[in-house]
């Protein structure tokens, strides 16, 4: 049996956005007064060093539970309604922490900026 040629199928709105995308020219870049060139910079450097503590803490989550899920290999017979408690600290833990971490990051990266 012959194989049939593939078709692509697109839906008419996205030829024609990719269509405009094509014909459009590159807004220039505004350029900013050297007095906000300078606030700029200097928000961006102390942003950036607020950021920090935030991915230490992200490469201790991430990188802190499969090491203590090694290390603790009972937490696999342990079992929290049925469960599996090495399953829950995959499955449930990283998710609440993560959210945590997001949100004091945002809180101190808006006292910057307020700053």
């Amino acid at each position: 049996m012959p194989r049939s040629r593939r078709v692509a199928v697109t839906s008419p709105q996205t030829r024609l956005a990719h269509s405009r995308r094509r014909a459009r020219q590159p807004s220039p870049v505004p350029k900013l007064a050297e007095a906000e060139a300078r606030r700029a910079a200097q928000a961006y450097r102390a942003q950036r060093r607020v950021a920090v503590p935030a991915l230490v803490c992200l490469l201790v989550v991430l990188l802190g539970l499969p090491l203590a899920l090694t290390l603790l290999p009972q937490l696999d017979e342990l079992r929290l309604l049925g469960i599996p408690v090495s399953w829950l600290a995959v499955a449930v833990l990283p998710y609440p922490l993560l959210v945590l971490l997001a949100r004091w990051q945002l809180r101190r990266a808006e006292r910057v900026e307020r700053e």
